[in-house]
């Protein structure tokens, strides 16, 4: 080493010690800055980090319906074969349906700390407009806890069907949101996502 760069000059192994000794100084003080916090503030966490599914066993057994809603936005080429079911993987609006369906079944399969749930309706319907195509999906049980991500897992597993079957004619395809619409049963009870500025009526959706 010359001597210009001896007193500066770091091997790779020296800096990543003082990489993870800098790193664990931040997660000490973290540590002290949380050391006080309630479960309540962090989300019912005894730590963070600590992840677990939530109890629910002293839950009454309501029908509880969740509504959820995905808008893909494509060209208006891509929707005319949509309705004639000309793509070249085939009919992607049913395909989307059962995958939906699917979906909605197998949500603690892929969210993992949803509780299983037996479900006793899930349905999904396509709005074609001029560029977009809205999924809407119904799912309902009757249980302990909500089917909300059941919903919202269904219509996001429907709009990424129909990319995935429009791909190679549409590169532009965007899903461009995934949001609840409605849900219904339990302690909170029945809510409606209030409608937005741009829409011309008053009130709720209805859907």
């Amino acid at each position: 080493m010359s001597e210009q760069n001896a007193g500066t000059d770091m091997s790779p192994k020296t800096e990543r010690f003082e990489a993870r000794a800098e790193n664990s100084e931040v997660l000490r003080e973290g540590e002290k800055a949380t050391s006080g916090t309630s479960n309540s503030e962090i989300g019912g966490s005894r730590d963070l980090g600590d992840a677990r599914m939530v109890q629910i066993g002293e839950k009454a057994e309501t029908r509880r319906r969740a509504v959820a809603r995905a808008v893909l936005r494509c060209r208006r080429e891509t929707i005319i074969l949509l309705r004639e079911g000309t793509l070249p993987k085939g009919n992607a609006l049913e395909t989307a349906r059962i995958a939906g369906i699917m979906a909605a079944k197998n949500t603690p399969g892929i969210l993992p700390l949803c509780h299983p749930l037996a479900l006793t309706a899930a349905k999904l319907d396509f709005d074609l407009g001029e560029d977009t195509v809205e999924i809407t999906a119904v799912v309902e049980t009757v249980g302990r806890t909500g089917v909300e991500m059941e919903a919202l897992t269904a219509a996001a597993v429907a709009g990424l069907t129909i990319y995935d079957m429009a791909k190679s004619v549409d590169r532009w395809m965007e899903i461009t949101s995934v949001a609840l619409e409605e849900k219904e049963g339990g302690r909170s009870g029945h809510w409606h996502r209030p409608l937005g500025p741009d829409e011309k009526t008053g009130g709720q959706r209805s859907l």
